[in-house]
């Protein structure tokens, strides 16, 4: 019986299955090697709305990832995030997915609470525990009431405390930040702020 294979066909069949599992090893630990490695920086935040739109938050992924971290942002039964995850709702709050093992107690997310201006943002606050919103609400506290398949993330039935924010106010807040192109705001939005300027003003005097 005729062989399906010469020996020669065969060993060039070997090499390439060798030369693609090592392309594929190697691709794997430089990954991890960039996640263990990986550290946002101020320069990592811009424009919220240059960021994909999801349901009304706002995903990217700083490693370049950004189909994994969609799938999971997308995903109808949770999952977890993978490294280099960035979510944000407004644009002074953050979340980041760092390195496995930054902190079990939240899920390795780190929090950020930023100052944001026109084409720059610094970080105020970042870490674990430590970081709260613009309401005086911790980060943490919020985001651990979210039921485990959501990886610590938010929504509206994840089982969060509900935000003391409508709809157009998230609305107006988000096409207001400063670090965007502007534009324009709908009645709704518009009068929405007005009544969020009050609120603040009424509870900082």
């Amino acid at each position: 019986m005729k062989p399906i294979f010469s020996l020669r066909q065969a060993g060039a069949i070997f090499c390439a299955t060798l030369l693609a599992s090592a392309a594929a090893f190697l691709a794997t630990a430089e990954d991890k090697v960039q996640a263990r490695d990986f550290v946002p920086t101020e320069a990592d935040f811009s424009c919220i709305r240059d960021m994909q739109a999801v349901r009304g938050f706002f995903v990217t992924n700083l490693l370049g990832n950004d189909e994994a971290t969609l799938e999971v942002a997308n995903s109808e039964t949770g999952g977890t995030y993978p490294v280099g995850s960035l979510i944000q709702l407004v644009p002074t709050e953050a979340m980041v997915k760092r390195e496995e093992g930054f902190n079990p107690l939240t899920n390795d997310w780190e929090f950020f609470e930023l100052d944001v201006a026109d084409g720059s943002t610094s970080i105020r606050v970042r870490g674990s525990d430590e970081v709260v919103n613009q309401f005086g609400g911790n980060c943490l506290e919020c985001h651990a009431k979210a039921e485990p398949q959501w990886d610590l993330v938010c929504e509206k039935t994840h089982g969060c405390d509900p935000l003391p924010l409508s709809p157009a106010m998230l609305s107006a807040i988000q096409k207001t930040d400063p670090r965007c192109e502007a534009t324009e705001l709908s009645p709704e939005e518009t009068k929405a702020l007005e009544m969020l300027a009050a609120f603040r003003a009424a509870a900082a005097g």
